[in-house]
């Protein structure tokens, strides 16, 4: 049997693995067959993968994997980019040799990915890499950009509005203050005292999350919507101030009469609006850490502490 790689099977790929669901402890990397791409599909070899919060919540049990449609043994990660290496028939648009970026729903990270021409988030989705965005930046954008975008377009923002983003220096607050920022908006972001100045250079007028929050924030004047990216408490703290529910928008918990957008609400165009804005220098991501696959582990306990400035990508 030809061998490659240290003893590697010719045949085989790298691919970031679970054989029981669970923590960072369960994350393995592994030698799996190397995909093909069918009918109407493209194969991908992957440079770079952005990791998500979804990523390790979808996997922490089997109940919560359920809701996802996925089953063990089951891949790892969800953003992804590269460059096409296959074709398969009956599809248009892709040539062998295009950067693409996308998702592929919890089997992103691995050394190829085969997603439809004309997919979604679950069986896979690509999009062209414009010129000026290197592939560890286009990695960081499907799901944190599309998911901050269809958050903005509930609160509808313009140059009349300042809006309360709660959890801004996350991974899709990032994204939600700069294209908030963009939109003409004053943004007031929460954080930490630590991350003031971080959240100044994105754009952001910095204030301390935790009790007070209110009283802080009608110091820095009138409110007019608010997007709780973490919890709850950003939502009480607009209703307090006397922010309208439908002025309101939440991704990570579900509040009665508070409008909730994730990325599946994203317009058509989102991402490659996101991506010519990044080209254009219009918009950056701050990448906070790179890791080899071999350190996934590491890399997902980093990312799962939560507060980490900026996104965490995996190099393949």
């Amino acid at each position: 049997m030809q061998q490659r790689n240290g003893g590697r099977r010719a045949d085989a790929s790298r691919a970031v693995r679970l054989e029981s669901f669970g923590g960072p402890e369960v994350l393995t990397v592994q030698d799996v067959p190397e995909p093909q791409a069918g009918d109407g599909q493209i194969r991908v070899r992957v440079t770079a993968a952005g990791l998500n919060p979804m990523d390790w919540v979808m996997t922490a049990d089997a109940e919560t994997a359920a809701r996802f449609g996925l089953s063990l043994p089951v891949g790892f990660g969800t953003d992804y980019a590269g460059v096409i290496d296959q074709i398969g028939t009956g599809v248009s648009g892709y040539a062998v040799g295009d950067r693409v970026f996308g998702t592929a729903l919890s089997r992103a990270i691995a050394d190829f990915v085969v997603v439809d021409a004309d997919g979604n988030i679950v069986s896979g989705v690509a999009h062209h890499t414009p010129d000026g965005v290197d592939d560890r930046t286009a990695a960081t954008l499907s799901i944190a950009g599309s998911t901050a975008s269809a958050a903005l377009d509930v609160l509808d923002l313009g140059p009349q509005d300042t809006v309360l983003i709660g959890g801004a220096g996350g991974g899709v607050g990032v994204f939600a203050v700069q294209l908030a920022r963009i939109a003409g908006a004053r943004v007031i972001g929460t954080g930490s005292p630590s991350t003031a100045e971080y959240l100044r250079d994105l754009g952001a007028e910095p204030v301390a999350y935790g009790d007070g929050l209110t009283d802080r924030v009608r110091e820095m004047g009138t409110v007019t919507a608010a997007l709780d990216l973490h919890g709850t408490d950003t939502v009480h703290a607009a209703r307090e101030l006397g922010v309208p529910d439908n002025r309101i928008c939440t991704i990570a918990t579900v509040i009665e009469g508070i409008p909730a957008a994730n990325g599946a609400n994203a317009a058509p165009d989102a991402l490659e609006n996101i991506a010519r804005l990044i080209a254009s220098g219009r918009l950056r991501v701050p990448i906070a850490a790179t890791f080899p696959v071999e350190d996934i582990r590491t890399a997902v306990e980093l990312q799962a502490d939560r507060h980490v400035r900026g996104k965490v990508v995996i190099d393949l």
